[in-house]
This record gives structure tokens, C-alpha cells and sequence, in this order.
């Protein structure tokens, strides 16, 4: 991420404060983000702190990737409702395990916000923590920061979609909106033509459709294509996920980086 930040001439100067509560996590991001300022000759400064408040003083940006709980959690967050017969592939975002996490961090993010809005009111809030559409709703309901939420799924899609038809990124161009994890390439475009009817021909290959069985389902159907992977689809739209032959069908043979199965993450 901040890799991206750095790319774009505005930011390339910036201050990137790290904000962590385990100082072992903290120590390797700074090493991380130091050679990224190294590799790249910016002329942008990294520091590192535990305190919330020495981070957020007099931000311009600020930008939020958190976990409560530890990773462990994850287990109890898939395993208690495969227990009910509800079968879960990440859980992140919606279902039993995206409300359980929606629980654990809004109270959390609502304390940033406070925090954003004592130490830096002008700063934006770009958020990239799931379940992403509970927590910025909570946040934008309960408090005056200017927040929204972001995924990098986009970027990842469209380089796929140009990938299946031959395209080099340079060349296309795309119109995409939607919410975190269901957003949609309205238009997609190679020098300014639409190559939709390319894409939708390139889904009919079997070593295509394969790749991403539930998002070209979808594709075929709906006529947009989707951003996020095949497995958190699978979740987004029940219907792949309702019975165990379908989860078979659709959720476990694709080739794509995450087919759909069981506790995927």
C-alpha cells in the first residue's frame, strides 16, 4: 500500500507514520516500508510508534488496517457456525462471521474516529478493514470524520480481465463502483473501445471459466463483471453456497487463487 502512496508525486514527500499495538509487527513494517523509500530514491520518512495519538497529530491522511481479537479468532469465527450448517469460505465481510468481527471493531474504529476528529479533523479516512460496509456505516453514522472504504481487489481484477484477453494494462482503461468486495466494472475499455463482447467470449474457454467459476456465473448472468474473488462471492450471493451439491459444483474446482472452499483463510 504504501508502495502505491509513494508512486504518485503529491505523496512521494509524505511523513508515513506507523501506528501498531505489538512492536514486533511494527519493527518489521518500518524495515518494510524503509527499503520501499530506499528502492524507490523518495524523499518521503517513516517512523513507528505505540501511541495512537503521537501517529495521528496534525495527519492529512489516514489510512486503517486492524484485526481485534488476534488471528486466532478467525477459528472461532468459521468454526461456530459450521457447527449450524452454515458453511464459510472467509467470513469476513457479511454472514455469522462478519457480524461477529463487525462487533469486535466498531467499537474499536469508532474510538479512532474520536481520536481523528480531536487530533486531525481535516484528515480523510481511507479505511481498508472488514467487514467493510458495516463498519464504515457505523463510522459515518456516529461520527463527523471523513471516511470511506477501499479494497484493492480493482486493481487485481483488471489486470486479470486484461490478461484473459490478451490486453497489456497500459491500454485499458475502466469505470468501476460498488462497495467493498461487490463492486462492478461498469465499463471496460482497450484504447477507448469496450472489449465486454471480448471478455464475455474469453468466459465461454473452459480454462477461463474455470479460473473463476462462481464470478463468471455471475458475468454470464448479469453482464458486469465483479471484483472479488470467486470464494467471497460464493458468500455474497448465497445461492452458490445453500447446499452442499452446489458448493461442490461451483465452490470447490476453480483455479483461481480462492475457489470458494471451506475456511479458505
Amino acid at each position: 500500500m504504501v508502495g502505491d502512496i509513494l508512486t504518485f508525486p503529491a505523496l512521494e514527500g509524505s511523513t508515513v507514520a506507523l501506528m501498531d499495538i505489538n512492536e514486533e509487527r511494527l519493527f518489521f513494517a518500518k524495515k518494510a516500508i524503509e527499503k520501499i523509500i530506499t528502492a524507490g530514491n523518495y524523499p518521503a520518512k517513516v517512523i513507528a510508534t505505540k501511541d495512537r495519538v503521537e501517529a495521528l497529530k496534525g495527519a492529512d491522511g489516514v489510512v486503517c488496517t486492524i484485526l481485534i481479537g488476534g488471528v486466532q479468532v478467525w477459528r472461532s469465527d468459521i468454526e461456530i457456525p459450521k457447527k449450524y450448517g452454515v458453511d464459510i469460505n472467509v467470513g469476513d465481510t457479511r454472514g455469522p462471521a462478519g457480524i461477529f468481527r463487525a462487533l469486535r471493531t466498531i467499537p474499536v474504529m469508532l474510538d479512532i474516529c474520536k481520536d481523528i476528529e480531536r487530533y486531525c479533523p481535516e484528515a480523510i479516512f481511507l479505511n481498508y478493514t472488514n467487514p467493510m460496509a458495516m463498519l464504515c456505516r457505523a463510522m459515518q453514522s456516529e461520527s463527523k470524520v471523513k471516511v470511506t472504504g477501499l479494497c484493492h481487489s480493482v486493481q487485481g481484477t483488471a489486470e486479470m480481465l486484461a490478461k484473459w484477453i490478451g490486453a497489456p494494462m497500459e491500454e485499458i482503461t475502466y469505470l468501476c463502483a460498488g462497495i467493498n468486495h461487490q463492486a462492478w466494472f461498469l465499463e471496460f475499455k482497450r484504447n477507448g473501445k469496450d472489449v465486454y463482447p471480448l471478455i464475455k467470449e474469453a468466459v465461454k474457454r473452459p480454462e477461463i471459466y474455470n479460473q473463476e467459476q462462481v464470478r463468471n456465473e455471475m458475468f454470464l448472468h448479469l453482464d458486469y463483471y465483479a471484483t472479488e474473488s470467486s470464494g467471497h462471492n460464493s458468500e455474497y450471493n448465497a445461492w452458490f453456497r445453500k447446499r452442499a451439491d452446489l458448493i461442490e459444483k461451483y465452490c470447490r474446482h476453480s483455479t483461481g487463487w480462492n475457489p470458494g472452499e471451506y475456511a479458505f483463510i
